[in-house]
């Protein structure tokens, strides 16, 4: 699959993140949101990140600036016309979604593959509002998404083999990145393990088991996590958590996937996480453990 320019759709955490590591593959992307503010606080957060690699080494000013370069972003839709694939990274709420694909079928040619970026919703559920449910596919990126290497592939009810194909291509091949088959399943692979692991570590926490530090030390140290449960709940946002445990223990039935008391008291708090600075520990304005 030949592929120059990608389209996103939503410019909030994830958007950002996809937006900004298949900039730095050397791909245009054209990064679409309704709200001209968001997308100034995606310049600033996109800004921010790639400052932050600079001053570690890790890019040169030169790859920032081309970095920087190859991400547009937008208000229009119909530029999203001319992309090759348009990945959908709006907020985890199925009409809006399907909304999204509604407009997209109706503005991309038929070869484009139309992907979701969802990590608990149906992807046959979307692809159904298309006329080409063959080529919706789902391509969960894990947070944060320049660092972890991995995507999961979602197949949809009528995903086809050629979709399925290409988009493996684009992600193994084009981005660089470690592509997982998935058939869809509420939670799919990781964040069906991950959310059952976060609600168990704030049940330890609500027994007085163990501290909040000590929990995510526990995990960091003893299981090599880049970050302890407590710390990877707040990087999600807690809200996001308490919307995949409700959606899966929906699904499910089962009671391993019923939200914590604590994680429904916290939202109800407004301690959301790194978006809201507090959350299980405190942040800077970075997203910086304080």
């Amino acid at each position: 699959m030949t592929v120059g320019k990608i389209g996103v759709v939503g410019a909030g955490t994830m958007g950002q993140g996809i937006a900004e590591m298949i900039a730095a593959r050397g791909l245009e992307v054209v990064l679409i949101d309704k709200n001209a503010e968001k997308l100034e606080r995606a310049r600033q957060s996109i800004e921010m990140s790639l400052d932050k690699q600079l001053e570690k080494w890790a890019i040169t000013a030169a790859e920032k600036k081309i970095i920087s370069s190859k991400i547009h972003l937008e208000t229009d839709w119909p530029l999203l016309s001319g992309c090759d694939m348009v990945i959908e990274s709006v907020n985890e709420e199925l009409e809006l979604k399907k909304e999204v694909f509604r407009q997209l079928d109706a503005l991309c040619p038929e070869p484009v593959i139309l992907a979701s970026n969802t990590s608990t919703l149906s992807l046959t559920e979307m692809a159904a509002t298309t006329a080409r449910p063959e080529r919706v596919i789902g391509l969960h990126f894990v947070y944060p998404v320049s660092k972890i290497h991995l995507v999961e592939i979602i197949r949809g009810l009528k995903t086809s083999d050629d979709t399925f194909a290409r988009t493996k291509r684009f992600v193994e091949e084009t981005i660089q990145t470690r592509g997982i088959q998935v058939y869809e399943s509420p939670g799919f692979v990781t964040t069906r393990l991950i959310c059952v692991l976060i609600n168990e570590a704030m049940h330890v926490l609500s027994e007085r088991v163990a501290s909040a530090e000590d929990i995510d030390s526990a995990m960091r140290l003893g299981y090599d996590f880049r970050y302890g449960p407590l710390e990877m709940a707040d990087r999600f946002g807690l809200d996001s958590i308490l919307d995949a445990m409700e959606r899966m223990f929906r699904e499910f039935g089962d009671v391993k996937y019923r939200p914590a008391v604590l994680l429904k008291q916290m939202v109800r708090a407004g301690q959301l996480g790194t978006k809201t600075g507090h959350g299980f520990f405190s942040y800077d304005r970075d997203g910086d453990r304080i």
